[in-house]
Order: structure tokens, then C-alpha cells, then sequence
């Protein structure tokens, strides 16, 4: 059961929409596009590297690709550079791979006053754990699933 609103409070609300700030959505959307887009585009460069100058596979790049992706986040995490980034990207900077290091390493920069083992480390994946959870027992089903299919379906 809703609360009729005073008068004073209808005012306040008439008067702080009044003031709010105007978020800029089409803007926010396209700057969050094009970083996302040039995250993944370094990505793809990464992954030449690795084929170029190593011999890898498209297949055998991933791995490489995804392990730097991750440690450059955390490397710009560390410097405080991705936090500038991700103010001005918003939920371009959250691409999968680098949003995952960058939550790792910040609850672990977050934590370190409290000691290595108890600090960083026991807080480190507080966020990207469950993540990390998720996928394994999601890849976990999903091999079930198939294995199954195979097994009795003969696909």
C-alpha cells in the first residue's frame, strides 16, 4: 500500500528533476561501442601476433590472447589507468576478458593493507570467484549434456 506524498515532498521531487543531470545516452552508448570495439580490436591484434611470430593456430592463439588480455588489464588496473578508462568508456570498458582482470587486481589493491594471505589473497577473487564458479559449472553441464547426446544420440 503506497504512501500518499506530502505537498513539501512533491515539491522536492518537482525541484531536484528540475536540477538533475541530463545523462547523455546516445553519447554514453557510442563511446561505450567504439571502446569495446578497440578492446576487441587489440584483442584480434594480439592474436596475429601470436600466429605471425609464433606459429600458433587461430584455435592455439585463443589461450595466449586471452592470458594477455587479462594481464594487460591488470597492468593498467595497477597504474590506475583503466579506472580512467572505464569512467569515461562506462560498460565498454567491461568487455569479458579485461573486466574480468581488472576485478581481480582491484579487490586485490583494494585488500593488500591487510597482508598478502588474508588480504590479497583472500580477497582477490571475491568478485571474479563466482564468475569463475559460473563457468566451470556451466562448462561442466554443458559437457554432461553432450556427452550424453553423443552417447545415445550418435551425433
Amino acid at each position: 500500500m503506497a504512501k500518499e506524498k506530502t505537498p513539501e515532498q512533491k515539491q522536492y521531487e518537482k525541484i531536484s528533476k528540475k536540477h538533475e543531470t541530463k545523462r547523455p545516452l546516445l553519447r554514453n552508448c557510442l563511446v561505450a561501442f567504439l571502446v569495446g570495439g578497440l578492446f576487441c580490436t587489440v584483442g584480434q591484434a594480439i592474436t596475429y601476433f601470436y600466429i605471425y611470430f609464433f606459429n600458433f593456430t587461430e584455435k592455439t592463439a585463443s589461450n595466449p590472447t586471452v592470458a594477455t588480455m587479462i594481464f594487460i588489464a591488470m597492468l593498467l588496473t595497477g597504474f590506475g589507468v583503466y579506472d580512467r578508462i572505464g569512467q569515461f568508456a562506462g560498460a565498454g570498458s567491461a568487455v569479458p576478458v579485461t573486466g574480468f582482470g581488472n576485478a581481480v587486481i582491484s579487490a586485490a589493491i583494494e585488500h593488500r593493507t591487510e597482508g598478502f594471505v588474508l588480504g590479497v589473497g583472500g580477497n582477490m577473487f571475491k568478485l571474479a570467484g563466482s564468475v569463475i564458479l559460473f563457468g566451470v559449472f556451466s562448462a561442466f553441464v554443458v559437457a554432461l549434456i553432450r556427452t550424453i547426446i553423443v552417447q545415445w544420440g550418435g551425433l
